[in-house]
Formats: C-alpha cells, structure tokens, sequence
C-alpha cells in the first residue's frame, strides 16, 4: 500500500512537470522507494548471512542477527510493474492515472500477482480503466486455458515433482542415471508448473473481460539459447529488456560495454530469482 501511494503520487507531479531535474529526481524517488522495499524484504538475510560467513571464514567471530524477514507474496512482480509504470510516465509514454484505486488495483491485480506474467500499465491501465465486454467466445477462451493451466500444473508438474522432490532432497543416495533422469525431468516439471500457473492466470483475466501477454511461446523448441531467453517468461525478459538493457546502452557503444551491460542485466535477472549464491552465478 505504501510503495502504491508513493507510485501514484510521484507520477502525478510528474505528469505536470515540465522540469527536467524535478521530473528525474522524482523519478529517483520511486526507485529507490521500490528497490529498497524489495531489497529489504528479499535480500535482508542473503546479505546479512553472507557478511556473517565471510567474517567468520576470516577467523572473525560475529553472532548471526536473530532477525528474520519474510517475504510478501508476489513481491518481485508487482515491484517490476510498478516500476515500469513510473518510468513510462516519465518517458512520456503514458499519462499518469488519476484514480488511485484504478492504480491500486493495476498494481495487485490478483491472477498474475504471484508468479506473473508481469504485466505494463500501458497495455493492463486501460483495460482496468475501460473493461472489456465478457462474450460467451471470452469465456470459452478463459476456461480452455484454465484446463490446460491446471493440466499442466496439478497432474503434470505436481506428479513429477514426486518423482524429482526425493532426488535433489539427497542427491547422494540415488545413482547417476537416477541425477540425470530427475534432472531432466526437473525440466518438465518448472516448465508445466510456472507456465500453466500463466494459463491459469490468462484465463482468470479473460473471464474478467482482461486479456493478459502470452508469457511462454514453447520455449523447449527454441533452436539457440538466444531464442530460448525470448520464448521463456517472456514478461520478464522483455522487461529487462526495455528498462534496463537499452537504457544502459544496449550493444550501441562498444563490445566492451555491450558485454558490461549484458553481464550485470543478467546478474540482476538472476538475483530477481531468488535471494542466493546460485542465482547470481546462474545470472
């Protein structure tokens, strides 16, 4: 609620500013509103417990804090779509939304809170703001994508993940045909949870007159790792694409740039993840 009402405001007075230092401090304003938020409740204790073990591997000693965080569902979704809000106000892409509950409600709208697809104010604003009319071809649409969602998510991921759940709990007790068949397996099993949770999601909206971005484009047929990041959570990639990778430059100045910015867009892509050593090395 309160990175919302920051969000609002901040895009209001930028709407009606025509100054240049305003309109960017402003905009600072809720960027450092949304990532402090977000780094505080999903990266408090990575860093906090990542300090603590390069101390004591130093021979220091240093108690562990007993402060525990948890993590608001669907933080990192809706930080990024609030962002992507304010940015296009101050791109003059958009104009900023006088109501605020219209606002509130791009920003928590609930089928794609939790895991997506990350949805842009100016392709969801307009559609809460002017709901479009629900057809019996709308809801047809809806449900089909629903029963696939849930084909895909409850008898599909659900049951491999029995099989896979045992395995990487203790990958110590089984062979290694047995590693390589969950690891494969384990494909299956995140493509058919997080892609028919999308369907879900689509074919909730689409009973509510919204029509949300296709998020997976059969990703596994993919011909280069390349084609692959664009098939995969598109929502996301596209958005690092458009509001981090072309604002840093893009491959417009130079290899060594080029692979600077690349580096640390994936990086960050990474650590949006999940708050681990894994998923920065895996950026």
């Amino acid at each position: 609620m309160g990175s919302t009402v920051v969000d609002y405001v901040v895009a209001r007075l930028m709407d009606v500013s025509d100054d240049p230092r305003r309109r960017k401090l402003l905009l600072t304003v809720s960027m450092v509103t949304n990532l402090t938020v977000l780094g505080f409740f999903k990266y408090f204790n990575f860093f906090v417990g990542s300090a603590v073990d390069l101390i004591q591997s130093l021979g220091g000693e240093i108690n562990r804090p007993a402060l525990q965080i948890i993590l608001p569902v669907g933080i990192s979704f809706y930080t990024l779509q609030a962002m992507s809000y304010t940015i296009d106000v101050y791109w003059r892409r958009m104009a900023a939304v006088r109501s605020l509950r219209d606002f509130a409600l791009y920003v928590a709208y609930f089928p794609q809170l939790v895991a997506g697809p990350i949805e842009r104010a100016t392709a969801l604003l307009p559609q809460i703001q002017s709901p479009g009319r629900v057809t019996a071809e709308r809801i047809n649409i809806g449900l089909m994508l629903m029963i696939v969602g849930f084909t895909k998510k409850v008898l599909i991921a659900d049951s491999v993940a029995n099989i896979t759940g045992p395995v990487y709990s203790n990958p110590a007790a089984f062979t290694a045909g047995e590693l390589i068949q969950a690891a494969y397996l384990y494909t299956f099993q995140i493509y058919c949870d997080f892609s028919g949770y999308s369907d879900i999601a689509r074919g909730t909206s689409e009973l509510l007159g919204i029509r949300l971005m296709q998020n997976f484009q059969q990703p596994y047929l993919s011909q280069s790792v390349t084609e692959f990041w664009r098939r995969w959570h598109i929502s996301l990639s596209s958005w690092l694409r458009d509001y981090l990778y072309i604002p840093l430059g893009g491959n417009r100045r130079g290899a060594p740039r080029h692979w600077l910015n690349l580096l640390l867009v994936m990086t960050l892509g990474g650590l949006w993840h999940g708050a681990g050593w894994n998923f920065a090395l895996w950026g």
